[in-house]
């Protein structure tokens, strides 16, 4: 007898989940018809989209599970060259999980990042989403090194700021997009999964990360259900959920020192939030703070930059 055939269900129902990855998983389905069974019942999945669209003609996970014969699922075939998030369709990841029947926690890995930025520039950012955009963090540097760059006596001048500052608006805005067409992205299984509680979206190369939680995703299930035609239209076209009028809070140092006795150069924070929420001032640090705690070098350059001189900036809906 299999050690397998000893375990009742929900002990193998747990093992699965532990075991979190979804083509793993899905493989386990062929073992036999009570492995067939059971794998549906998996709620705490780990899904890496790091295939090619289901239409292309290179065979991917998607043509796999569903061309399988009488069920077998066959996932060796060689892995597709990943393409952008935004060449990524709302219904890839819907099909791919549309065999399990009550997701809780989703963790969603892609490919890369979508943020384009300079050679030896970096930026991280975090956004909570509900039905729409909760707050953004973002924390980006355009060069770090163990040498401090020189600066100015007086600090930037005129014409550096201007440009500094056109620089740093667009590295908000390429997050604010990275992040809507990530949320976009992960709408249909949204809204199949209604016991969803926490979904996760992340790239492998950890630019970004966007976030829902329980609230979140209910917010957003009866905001759906209740959109016209003209936002669905709008939304469909541009490939990403709409980014609201937002107000930033950007903090700047031309040079950083970090304890750890790295230099960042142009460092800069920015906390985002929808135009016309009130909350305290107090809240921007504790949110910036916990969106990168445990980051050593982000969570430094984070503590550092919330004590300079914060500038305030809106942004109209787009």
């Amino acid at each position: 007898m299999d050690v397998f055939d000893g375990l009742p269900d929900p002990i193998i129902v747990d093992i699965l989940n532990k075991v979190g990855d979804v083509r793993t998983i899905l493989r386990c389905s062929s073992l036999s018809k009570r492995f067939n069974s059971l794998v549906p019942q998996s709620d705490s999945l780990i899904l890496r989209l790091d295939h090619s669209d289901p239409d292309s003609p290179v065979t991917t996970i998607f043509q796999s599970l569903f061309n399988s014969f009488h069920g077998l699922i066959s996932l060796f075939s060689k892995p597709a060259k990943p393409i952008p998030t935004t060449a990524l369709s709302p219904s890839l990841p819907f099909k791919i999980l549309s065999r399990f029947d009550k997701i809780r926690s989703l963790d969603v890995e892609l490919p890369g990042g979508d943020v384009n930025l300079e050679k030896g520039a970096a930026v991280k950012w975090k956004a909570e989403f509900g039905k729409t955009l909760e707050s953004c963090v973002v924390v980006a540097f355009r060069s770090a090194g163990t040498v401090s760059p020189p600066v100015a006596v007086n600090g930037e001048s005129d014409a550096e700021f201007v440009t500094g500052l056109k620089t740093r608006v667009v590295w908000t805005i390429n997050a604010l997009m990275a992040a809507s067409t990530r949320h976009y992205l992960m709408s249909e299984v949204v809204k199949e999964h209604e016991e969803m509680e926490s979904l996760v979206i992340r790239d492998v190369e950890g630019e970004g990360t966007v976030v829902m939680d329980a609230e979140g995703l209910r917010e957003f299930r009866k905001t759906e259900a209740a959109r016209g035609e003209e936002d669905e239209e709008r939304v469909v076209k541009n490939r990403r959920s709409v980014v609201p009028s937002v107000r930033m809070s950007m903090r700047h140092a031309p040079s950083l020192k970090l304890k750890s006795g790295v230099c960042l150069e142009s460092a800069t924070l920015v906390i985002v939030r929808p135009s016309g929420v009130d909350y305290d001032v107090g809240d921007d640090a504790e949110l910036a703070t916990e969106a990168f705690a445990g980051n050593c070098m982000y969570g430094e350059a984070v503590a550092a930059l919330l004590k300079c001189k914060k500038s305030a900036l809106e942004m109209n809906s787009f």
